[in-house]
């Protein structure tokens, strides 16, 4: 299956957990000290409605024309349990992609959560066509905001889907 961002929740909710699918469209990265820095300040510089959370720190090369995405690949995203279900309600994700699983209640009735494989920076970095924005490189390269247009992201498994199912040992 194939999904295109923004993603409403009739796009998602039919979705089950073990499913696999593809993703293209806008995504953004965030990690720990985003999440920190978006919920002390209750502010994202990006809209996030409807939109795609990548737990991911991605390596990025600055050229001439912006810059390029080297390396891109799921961080664990149980470090934001504390910080996801308030992240979500405040800024509207619909989607969160990591590694490693989180708490499934945080996903009931507000979302889904898509697997990627670590390791494997090198083919998600073949996905990423541009890099849109990028914001708070004051956290450092892997902890900023980067705002990317991804095609056909993958595969990525639903590893939590809207109804809270998980395939991770609770």
């Amino acid at each position: 299956m194939h999904l295109k961002t923004p993603l409403k929740r009739g796009d998602i909710e039919h979705l089950t957990a073990g499913e696999f699918i593809y993703l293209s469209g806008t995504v953004v990265t965030g990690r720990d000290s985003a999440h920190q820095r978006a919920l002390e300040e209750k502010r994202f510089p990006v809209n996030l409605e409807d939109g795609v959370l990548f737990h991911s720190g991605p390596i990025a090369k600055k050229t001439a024309n912006g810059w390029d995405i080297v390396a891109i690949g799921p961080t664990t995203s149980s470090r934001m349990n504390s910080m996801a279900e308030e992240f979500m309600d405040r800024f509207g994700v619909k989607v969160v992609i990591g590694k490693g699983g989180m708490n499934p209640e945080i996903f009931r009735g507000r979302g889904i959560y898509l697997a990627m494989t670590g390791g494997c920076a090198a083919l998600g970095a073949r996905s990423v066509k541009k890099v849109k924005e990028v914001h708070w490189l004051d956290l450092g390269m892997a902890e900023a905001v980067w705002v990317l247009k991804v095609e056909k992201l993958g595969p990525l498994l639903v590893g939590i889907d809207y109804e809270g199912n998980s395939l991770y040992p609770s």
